[in-house]
């Protein structure tokens, strides 16, 4: 049972913690406002064209608010690109015992590519015509690749107990790297051309399949957990 002071004591930190747990709510809402404004304004009139004073207006807050929430402005557009680069390595980090890397990977592409995971690529023809359309988010997205693929690089390091600048590392996360951008890129080709989600998802998980099993030979017992 609680003391009367204890249960002074816990009123107080549910009283302190309560409006921090709706300030945060209210800056989690604030930051996706500024972001969905931002993407719409970007997919009507290109993302060079858009300014962030207009992003600001639409959001009906103050330009410095939208910077404080998005240093850069392709941060605005590509919102969700720390998880995209962080991905793979999660993934071999993550493997089932007795796992390779490149299995691990393709068991986690063919999930991303049955729940057509916007990360994956699935983004809408609204939203990939934003991004090739744009020479700055073409050149953010191809950074973006590269960073997966050095974070893959440290995890295959660990996963193996070497440097990630070792050269069969640095291979090794190279073609597995190269297998995801290949087939992001077919993706977003598909979506451009017209076609559904579910005829991409249909393609995609065959043609992922044939890449997946070209890198077999080299990598399939590579990073066993």
């Amino acid at each position: 049972m609680e003391t009367e002071t204890s249960a002074a004591e816990s009123a107080a930190t549910a009283g302190a913690s309560a409006p921090l747990g709706l300030r945060e709510a209210k800056k989690q809402e604030t930051r996706q406002l500024i972001s969905d404004h931002a993407t719409r304004l970007f997919i009507e009139q290109g993302f060079e064209n858009t300014t962030i004073a207009e992003i600001a207006a639409a959001s009906r807050v103050a330009k410095k608010t939208v910077t404080n929430y998005f240093a850069r402005k392709e941060d605005l557009a590509l919102d969700h690109q720390d998880e995209f680069a962080a991905a793979p390595a999660r993934v071999v980090t993550s493997r089932r015992p007795g796992e390779s890397a490149l299995a691990a990977l393709r068991r986690a592409f063919e999930a991303a590519v049955a729940a057509q995971d916007p990360v994956a690529g699935f983004a809408g023809p609204d939203f990939s015509r934003m991004i090739a359309d744009s020479p700055t988010l073409s050149a953010c997205l191809r950074s973006l690749h590269d960073q997966r693929e050095l974070l893959l690089a440290e995890a295959l390091a660990e996963a193996v107990g070497a440097q990630p600048g070792d050269i069969t590392v640095r291979t090794v996360a190279g073609l597995l790297g190269a297998v995801h951008r290949v087939l992001f890129q077919r993706i977003q080709d598909l979506t451009l051309a017209g076609h559904t989600n579910d005829e991409i998802a249909r393609t995609i998980a065959q043609e992922a399949a044939h890449a997946f099993d070209l890198l077999e030979p080299a990598v399939g017992d590579y990073a066993i957990a």
